[in-house]
């Protein structure tokens, strides 16, 4: 998800279920265990993390499936299987496919693939970051300015990182040193930056989730820099899909709780599963079929009907397809004017 402003003046009157910001506070402890597990690693483990982790945690199917593509599954279920919201943003999505498709054929055709790489770098970074800024601007109530440079500045510092790590093997030595340069000295900025607008926090929880946010930038940064690339992409990683699944699965409480409004949660309610499970074990166990034999049983099929065998159709096509389009429509759907806020409320 992708959240622009929260505010913990949302009434609590309707709905039965609010999100805590405290919870979501607390998903921030993977700093922490990060750092420790680094620290650990350097100095009694003789280097056995960094050396047996992969370069990413992509490169785990199992990682796959418990981070990312569940909750990117999640919030495409969440908009297609609610006829008001699909109705909604029915135009948004047709326009997006249309751009997506284009895109991906004239891109491919025409634009080199780092420069196509590092355009999906930029929009991954701003969106990861977008939701956890926006959420902590709800709650320490920062002005436009402020927020924007902030968050600009993270974005530049999380793309240096992010292809610092992703495309590290086709890059030049000097290439490399540049990298490294403007992530650190993107990180410097938002030190100077943090202590600058901290004052524009309205209270001690505020500045807590000010400072986690920077944080979580800057770990990210230092776990880059000591070739922990796993636990350097896992931090932001844990904390902005687990902060949309409480989203998700708040929304979903509130909106289904008296009556199921879809076929999804119909279904559920005759087989008497509990609201709170549906669709975290729904996408789970999409993304668990997807990741695993997705691929394998699209060649099988496309192979034996028209005699072609396409390559990675299911985890780059159809996950690639569903991923952009939650990168677009989450900065759509949690609007403060979108039919989804109706659900959400907050514990103050």
């Amino acid at each position: 998800m992708s959240a622009p402003t929260f505010t913990m003046q949302t009434s609590l009157s309707e709905p039965k279920l609010a999100v805590s910001f405290r919870l979501l506070l607390g998903l921030y402890a993977i700093i922490p265990l990060c750092l420790l597990l680094q620290g650990f690693d350097s100095l009694v483990w003789s280097d056995f993390l960094k050396t047996n982790l992969p370069s990413s945690p992509y490169h785990f199917v199992l990682f796959q499936i418990l981070f990312g593509t569940p909750h990117i599954i999640a919030s495409n279920i969440l908009l297609a299987s609610n006829a008001d919201y699909f109705q909604h943003y029915r135009h948004h999505i047709v326009l997006m496919t249309i751009a997506i498709a284009v895109a991906y054929f004239l891109g491919s055709a025409l634009l080199p693939y780092r420069l196509l790489y590092t355009f999906v770098a930029c929009w991954t970074v701003l969106h990861v970051l977008r939701q956890q800024y926006g959420i902590a601007r709800g709650v320490c109530q920062l002005p436009n300015v402020p927020f924007n440079i902030l968050l600009t500045v993270s974005v530049m510092t999380g793309v240096a990182i992010y292809l610092g790590i992703f495309i590290r093997g086709s890059l030049t030595a000097e290439q490399t040193i540049w990298i490294k340069q403007i992530a650190s000295v993107g990180c410097l900025s938002l030190v100077v930056a943090g202590f600058v607008f901290q004052k524009y926090n309205s209270s001690r929880f505020g500045l807590w989730f000010y400072w986690a946010n920077i944080l979580l930038v800057l770990t990210s940064f230092y776990l880059f820099w000591q070739q922990q690339y796993f636990m350097a992409i896992l931090v932001p990683r844990f904390v902005h899909d687990a902060t949309a699944y409480v989203f998700y699965v708040t929304h979903d409480y509130n909106k289904h709780r008296l009556q199921p409004r879809n076929f999804i949660y119909r279904a559920a309610k005759a087989w008497n599963i509990h609201i709170f499970l549906v669709l975290p074990v729904l996408s789970f166990a999409l993304a668990f079929i997807l990741q695993a034999y997705g691929d394998e049983a699209a060649d099988w099929l496309t192979l034996h009907l028209f005699g072609v065998e396409f390559y990675k159709v299911v985890t780059l096509g159809v996950l690639g397809y569903l991923a952009l389009m939650h990168y677009y429509m989450e900065s759509l759907t949690w609007q403060k004017d979108s039919p989804y806020r109706e659900f959400i409320a907050f514990k103050p």
